[in-house]
């Protein structure tokens, strides 16, 4: 073994993606300001000119961890739109399933998600963009009947969009709930309602 916690001859991929790992705790944990370049490489276990070969500043590497974040999130959202050919006893499942792949995502990297969609100056822009992009969803997913034509998809993409966000600080990272279950939870209530038949 050559460093701690490395193995010798370790790759530069594998020091990049160290540093970048290392570093989304670092952000996630102490703040942007607060995290130092010396705390990112000491927790690495590299050197402050290994840092220096792969990111420019302290800047770049946090702005790669955000674009990392949006560019995981969107290819996520577009991926959960329906196709225009599921039987309709199928659907609510489709849907979960799209909803629990985003939770999934936020609690497997969640000290990227608390930099991407919560701490980033940039975040309440990657919110609306992805809001943006469940409307689009939604509009197809009108066009295929499967919901209502009088539906407003760009309040609707609004409200996933502050559900997701709440239920990520409130139940996610808070270990109360399953990505899988809470995905089920906000299809029964966005589909079904909480209202009797009045």
């Amino acid at each position: 073994m050559g460093q701690r916690g490395r193995k010798k001859g370790a790759s530069g991929e594998e020091s990049r993606a160290l540093l970048l790992t290392v570093a989304a705790k670092e952000f996630a944990t102490h703040g942007f300001y607060k995290t130092k370049i010396s705390d990112i490489v000491k927790e690495a276990n590299v050197t402050q000119p290994t840092f220096y070969l792969y990111f420019q500043n302290k800047e770049a590497i946090f702005q790669e961890l955000v674009d990392s974040f949006r560019d995981r999130i969107f290819t996520l959202t577009k991926s959960s739109k329906l196709d225009s050919d599921i039987a309709s006893e199928n659907v609510p499942d489709k849907i979960s399933a799209g909803l629990a792949n985003i939770f999934t995502f936020f609690n497997e990297n969640s000290d990227l998600t608390r930099i991407g969609f919560f701490m980033a100056p940039e975040s309440e822009e990657i919110k609306r963009q992805l809001a943006w992009q469940i409307k689009m969803n939604l509009d197809s997913e009108v066009e295929n009947g499967y919901f209502l034509p009088s539906l407003d998809t760009n309040l609707f993409s609004e409200i996933l969009v502050g559900a997701i966000e709440r239920l990520t600080i409130t139940h996610l990272f808070q270990g109360k709930d399953t990505p899988e279950n809470l995905a089920v939870h906000m299809v029964r209530l966005f589909l079904y309602g909480v209202g009797r038949d009045y």
